[in-house]
């Protein structure tokens, strides 16, 4: 069986205002009723695939359980990088987790932020390169290019070794306008998906002989990794000494057994507005609208409203994008969407938290969304999943007063505990030791009213958390 190891600790900006650090594209429902991640998990439900094995970073860990639980799909084991260091350290540190348990693993790396329109399609492609893959092959899929595109690493397709198998003669770099041309015309040159499949001995193999410093490293940082809640935490100290690398420059570009299967589907890394725009439904003038929009004499146009208390409203738009969201709107010409990050870059300069930081914050109980931020106070709406707790915790600089709107709520304030239903309301003086849970099995939402000298989300004293939050 192949594993699914499924990459998502990245924090990509080039889907800004609606994928941002804190909450980044992986995540997020950019194409159809559920995430990037969602759906690259669902990819390879079958019987030829195991769960998925993810590797993330500390702040994601429980978006992904989140969201896997969703899907039910339970993974075979969640690795926690302390800090990201791009593709190399991570894939790396999979093959050595997978053969720690199955010296005849095999895996297949996956980024889980692109869309596939044909899942069963890619599948069936990842199977044609199984046979390749056992005899000690690593294969890469390359995408049957719809355009010239720049935007993309590129594929040179050799003569065919297995049924639907071609050797690799070599990866080229994101090309210029008038190269990109010249591949489209030739079919052997493919897009390059970023998708590997290899025995996991294999791709241990070629680290050993091509990045030997990476793989060293890696070793004692799983050696010393630490099982909490579920999750494997790499360790931090050693992690900070493995060199930043992505998996083509540390190993793909160099390994002479690689092998290309062709992907004839329907294929995007969405790795910017303008990617959005040709991978979302179109009107006959080529505008690609979501709900709470509205498009008058547009053509070539994406316009998106994130938030049901904004009307986004286009007239005689061509070529543009426009993302609305409530604390940030962003509006460019579409042949400049690769551009979003030297923005985003901007912003942070400036300190704008938008560049970051999302209106709503998730938390592994919920989340939360600031209403109303003045001096002195702040009032938030706070959803609480059914089961789900906060720390037990004090405030050294607010007080808090919490209403609920919907649910019921289990308080505790010091030494009472009680339940407030509908409509009721509880005062958290400064100081107090306190606790809300939800009991129920229904979402629980709440209004919190903060009042302080300081309201940051900092002035937390934590005494007991299911989270094992530090």
């Amino acid at each position: 069986m192949i594993t699914p190891v499924l990459l998502c600790g990245g924090s990509g900006t080039r889907l800004w205002p609606l994928s941002r650090k804190s909450y980044p594209k992986q995540f997020a429902d950019i194409i159809g009723d559920e995430s990037l991640f969602q759906a690259s998990a669902r990819r390879f439900r079958g019987t030829e695939f195991t769960d998925p094995l993810v590797v993330t970073n500390n702040d994601f860990r429980f978006i992904v359980t989140e969201q896997l639980d969703e899907c039910d799909i339970e993974p075979v084991g969640i690795l926690i990088e302390p800090e990201g260091r791009n593709t190399a350290p991570a894939a790396v540190a999979a093959a050595l987790h997978l053969l720690r348990s199955d010296p005849e693993a095999m895996l297949v790396l996956v980024p889980s932020d692109h869309a596939v329109a044909d899942p069963e399609l890619f599948r069936a492609s990842v199977l044609r390169g199984a046979v390749a893959a056992q005899e000690g092959q690593i294969v890469t899929f390359g995408i049957l290019p719809e355009r010239a595109e720049t935007g993309y690493g590129w594929l040179e397709s050799g003569p065919e070794t297995h049924p639907g198998v071609h050797r690799l003669e070599r990866f080229i770099e994101k090309p210029e306008q008038a190269r990109a041309d010249e591949l489209f015309a030739d079919k052997r040159y493919l897009w390059n998906a970023g998708v590997f499949l290899a025995r996991a001995q294999t791709l241990v193999d070629a680290f050993r002989e091509h990045a030997p410093d990476i793989l060293d490293a890696v070793i004692p940082t799983l050696d010393d990794a630490v099982a909490d809640l579920g999750f494997t935490r790499i360790d931090p100290e050693g992690w900070a000494k493995v060199r930043e690398e992505s998996i083509d420059y540390a190993v793909m570009e160099k390994v002479g057994n690689i092998s290309a299967v062709r992907f004839d589907g329907k294929w995007s890394d969405l790795g910017s507005w303008e990617a959005v725009w040709r991978g979302s439904a179109q009107d006959d003038t080529g505008n690609a609208l979501s709900e709470n929009t509205t498009a008058l004499h547009c053509e070539n146009t994406l316009l998106r409203s994130e938030s049901e208390e904004v009307e986004l409203v286009g007239i005689g738009l061509k070529n543009v994008v426009a993302v609305a969201m409530r604390d940030a709107v962003m509006v460019a010409d579409i042949s400049e969407a690769q551009n979003v990050k030297m923005a985003v870059n901007t912003l942070k300069a400036r300190g704008a938290k938008q560049a970051v930081q999302l209106p709503v914050d998730h938390r592994p109980w919920g989340w939360f969304e600031t209403l109303v931020l003045a001096d002195r106070f702040q009032v938030k709406r706070i959803h609480v999943h059914p089961g789900a707790a906060l720390s037990l915790q004090s405030h050294m600089h607010r007080s808090e007063h919490w209403i609920v709107v919907q649910g019921t709520a289990r308080v505790t304030v010091d030494d009472e505990v009680k339940l407030l239903s509908e409509n009721e309301s509880v005062y958290i003086p400064l100081g107090a030791v306190h606790r809300m849970e939800n009991p129920g099995k229904v979402p629980m939402v709440l209004i919190e009213v903060q009042t302080g000298a300081y309201l940051g989300e900092d002035d937390i004293i934590r005494y007991e958390d299911v989270y094992a939050r530090k």
